[in-house]
């Protein structure tokens, strides 16, 4: 895999349109620790997008799960007792497992539970991490956090603590916006694709971190693919968790765009949206995914995250 084409607008755009198409022929079960206000839309977006969801958040039954689970989320939305425990018998179970993880930190910064089960979450090494922008600046230590679970920042304000949480934990930083950014710290893409209606919508912002997670799953089940004889570059391209977490927004926020082209209001889009998570194809995902690029790659995007 060369460098230019690791961060090649059109070939993530391939590449979100392939995942796609691998994780509904081999659908990742995906176990979400989450918070009780989105667990039903979250379970709902996974079983539209093609995966498969499993609520497993209590103690001594979530470390066990997630050694069968292809793929882990942990949002701190509604971070009960039970929930913190369940979350690192979890997180231990995948990391000893090397199967890939999400964690959002919502509204962390003002809320000191959450946001001390978040920094010490975070040095687990996460997969990767999806918030909005104030989440990721206050997880970097950077500032005090939004209002409740909505950013105070923008995007591009959060881009610097992006670079450095990923750099200082070896994951891929998701922030969610009217632009979404996505960075390893090496390779930065932005994705303009999305519609207002997302933020008007109780969880829409959190399955989204569900779906990273499934797009995750997959992603590794093509590492294998990736390391057979006459693989193909993007054989490559899907095995990388920067270009499984680019490929799990793009998705997401077609599905949203064609919703709201539906829609009559958050109501409608609401049931509309995972309609558009059902149906959404690889070749309109590849027609209209708005994906930017700047920065260098890394040579080798794998060793810079180990």
């Amino acid at each position: 895999m060369s460098d230019r084409l690791s961060i090649d607008p059109a070939h993530l755009s391939d590449a979100s349109a392939a995942l796609l198409e691998r994780l509904r022929e081999h659908p990742p079960l995906v176990q979400c620790i989450t918070n009780s206000v989105v667990t039903n839309f979250t379970a709902n977006a996974l079983l539209a997008i093609g995966a498969a969801p499993a609520m497993v958040d209590i103690r001594e039954e979530a470390g066990l799960f997630a050694g069968i689970a292809g793929g882990l989320l942990v949002n701190l939305g509604t971070p009960a007792e039970e929930q913190r425990d369940a979350s690192r018998e979890a997180v231990a179970a995948v990391s000893a497992a090397g199967t890939p993880w999400v964690l959002d930190p919502v509204a962390i910064g003002a809320l000191p539970v959450r946001t001390a089960l978040a920094h010490e979450l975070v040095a687990a090494g996460p997969t990767a991490i999806r918030g909005n922008a104030s989440e990721i600046i206050a997880l970097a230590g950077a500032g005090a956090g939004g209002r409740g679970v909505d950013a105070s920042d923008s995007t591009d304000a959060a881009a610097e603590a992006a670079t450095s949480l990923a750099l200082a934990h070896g994951s891929v930083i998701a922030v969610s916006g009217p632009v979404d950014l996505i960075t390893d710290g090496h390779r930065t893409a932005r994705i303009a694709n999305g519609d207002a209606l997302l933020t008007r919508v109780t969880g829409g912002g959190c399955a989204l971190g569900a779906v990273t997670a499934a797009f995750l799953g997959a992603s590794r089940d093509a590492a294998g693919a990736a390391r057979a004889a006459g693989a193909s570059a993007l054989d490559g391209l899907l095995a990388d968790p920067f270009v499984a977490t680019v490929a799990a927004t793009v998705v997401y926020t077609v599905a949203a765009e064609l919703a709201a082209e539906r829609a009559t209001g958050p109501g409608s889009f609401a049931v509309t949206f995972l309609d558009a998570l059902a149906l959404v194809t690889p070749d309109v995902v590849r027609a209209r995914a708005k994906i930017t690029t700047t920065g260098a790659a890394a040579s080798d995007p794998a060793a810079a995250r180990s």
